[in-house]
């Protein structure tokens, strides 16, 4: 699903038919309504028979309920029995729907905005997106009210496809998108044309409250929305706001070309940047909270034809707890990459292109090995999460600190293990190569297509053969693909051909079982939910370090690699493919 322009709604001032404090639906329905049938005998016999509830408090709560007249499902809730999701999930099994947690979707901002706040509310209901077959997804507290069916096919011309969801999910949902159409539509107001060019309107509407609530609504949906970047573009007569997503981008909002200015303004502001200067790069980070995280945003600005374009990083603290349990090495995998960053000295590489995951799988490796009997130095640019018990250094260019004057200065604070951000030049190349040869652990990055071209890579910054084979104790090439939605993935059998022109083998097997996506709520119907890593680990043995003092090719030295064992980047995708986690169409994608 592509997520694209976000309709404005009217804000309504009808209330929910549900209380505030209980946020209940009417489960008084017309005679002869599937939801009536719930609050009787079938919804006690389901109940009993899915095991929600014993028959002792199944029981007590019919006494209740004859006692009061209440619902059989209010006393339920009330007595604590059983709690919104259960009761729910029973009401979805019961009708042949499926329930969905609002407040963990993607949700299209086009869907949520078909259907009008005030008719939402009323009807307990969310559109959240579509399906294959251009039907609007929309989720229900009570999905049998065909009254509210009818109201939504005919504001929408579209036909609906219920699923249920918890009063209190939905009723969050519709909070939070109508804070942002409250902020676009807030900071239309008043904006004129021409004020891009005025640097003290550009001041004063950064300041605006319209417009800090439209930032902070579009900062919240993407940290809600899983994304890993924000792009705010400006077009000749738009400003466009894209999300990075799974790594794959989606339109979220096309609004007026003039909030521009009072939108850059503000987020430049906020990264401690200088709101004057447009002609050149700058780069700046701001640490916030929202929807309960604490995140840093690395706010980067760029001068377009039509304006400053800004991509927000986010950069969720909690990832920095990551281990690499978490990061789909394989066991044997696992096992090659560990002997290397367990020893006290050497160098391990991990390469990769740009957003292939390099950095979250260092510090990961630190989160292992971190300990109060060593000592760990980091020298990055920039520091993208902050480690406890771990020195962390950032490169500041302006300054003149760069990586071998940090790097020299690190050495000499006694370290055991370094990072260094990246090896992207010769003189820090060397320096680190020096510190691995001389007691230390050294951690780099480089970017290279795969493991074996990372020894040629160094060879070719001019670094001496002999000085890499002895310095170089590993390296982790990887590559970063979507993951499978466990919800909708689809079991097939594939073609013998397909098989073969992906270089998957059958083993005398036969025909393996693969997924291929599919789309549902859970994952915005895209299919895919998460990312995945591929991995290719290639210790440098002795014959490796041979070949490299010979100055073999990169391909002799894959083709020697693989002979002992190593697992390349399509082959460890392959395995992913089998096992479940990934399809052949994302391997395609991400891995030529």
């Amino acid at each position: 699903m592509t997520a694209a322009t976000l309709v404005r709604r009217p804000v309504g001032s009808v209330e929910p038919l549900w209380n505030t404090q209980g946020l209940r639906p009417p489960w008084r329905a017309p005679a002869g309504d599937a939801m009536a049938t719930m609050t009787g005998r079938r919804l006690s016999d389901l109940l009993l028979l899915q095991g929600r509830v014993s028959a002792e408090d199944l029981n007590r709560a019919i006494e209740e309920q004859q006692a009061t007249g209440e619902p059989l499902s209010e006393v339920l809730l009330r007595l604590k029995l059983l709690d919104d999701e259960q009761l729910y999930r029973v009401i979805a099994d019961h009708l042949g729907l499926d329930f969905v947690i609002v407040g963990e979707l993607q949700l299209d901002p086009v869907a949520v905005g078909l259907v009008p706040e005030a008719m939402a509310r009323r009807h307990g209901m969310l559109p959240i997106g579509f399906t294959d077959d251009g039907a609007l997804s929309v989720a229900m507290i009570d999905p049998s009210n065909v009254l509210a069916i009818d109201d939504a096919r005919n504001v929408t011309d579209r036909e609906i496809h219920p699923v249920v969801a918890t009063p209190q999910d939905i009723t969050e949902a519709l909070d939070r998108y109508s804070r942002m159409g409250d902020a676009v539509d807030s900071a239309f107001e008043g904006v004129g044309e021409d004020e891009e060019d005025d640097l003290a309107a550009m001041a004063g509407a950064a300041q605006d409250a319209p417009v800090v609530k439209f930032v902070n609504a579009l900062i919240a949906q993407g940290v809600q929305d899983r994304a890993s970047d924000l792009h705010f573009e400006p077009q000749e007569r738009e400003l466009r706001v894209r999300y990075r997503i799974d790594g794959v981008l989606h339109e979220v909002t096309r609004q007026r070309r003039s909030i521009h200015a009072g939108v850059v303004s503000r987020l430049k502001i906020m990264a401690g940047l200088d709101i004057a200067e447009r002609r050149v790069p700058q780069d700046g980070r701001v640490s916030l909270r929202t929807a309960g995280k604490e995140i840093d945003l690395r706010v980067s600005s760029l001068p377009t034809v039509h304006g400053e374009k800004l991509v927000l990083r986010i950069l969720d603290k909690t990832s920095s707890l990551l281990d690499l349990a978490g990061l789909s090495l394989l066991p044997d995998n696992y096992r090659r990459y560990e002997a290397s960053f367990r020893k006290p000295y050497g160098m391990v590489l991990v390469t990769g292109p740009t957003g292939s995951g390099k950095s979250t799988t260092l510090y990961a490796t630190l989160n292992e090995i971190n300990d109060t009997g060593v000592n760990i130095v980091t020298v990055e640019d920039p520091v993208e999460y902050q480690l406890p018990g771990i020195s962390q250094v950032p490169i500041n260019a302006r300054a003149g600190l760069s990586f071998p004057l940090a790097l020299r200065s690190i050495l000499r604070q006694d370290p055991d293990i370094v990072l260094v951000g990246e090896m992207r030049d010769l003189e820090t190349a060397q320096i680190g190569t020096q510190a691995a040869l001389t007691g230390h652990l050294v951690l780099s990055t480089l970017h290279t297509n795969d493991a074996p071209s990372a020894v040629t890579r160094l060879m070719e910054m001019g670094i001496d053969a002999f000085l890499v084979a002895s310095a170089v104790d590993c390296v982790l090439a990887q590559r970063l693909g979507r993951r499978l939605c466990r919800q909708c993935r689809e079991a097939y059998q594939p073609e013998p051909a397909q098989l073969e022109s992906a270089g998957l083998r059958m083993n005398g097997h036969g025909v393996p079982t693969l997924y291929r996506p599919v789309g549902c709520p859970h994952c915005a119907h895209s299919g895919y939910r998460g990312r995945i890593a591929f991995h290719e680990v290639m210790p440098v043995t002795e014959e490796i370090a041979r070949a490299i003092v010979e100055r073999a090719s990169t391909d002799d030295i894959t083709k020697l690699a693989r002979s002992q064992g190593m697992r390349t980047l399509r082959e460890d995708a392959l395995e992913k493919v089998v096992s479940g986690d990934t399809s052949l169409e994302e391997i395609a994608r991400v891995i030529v």
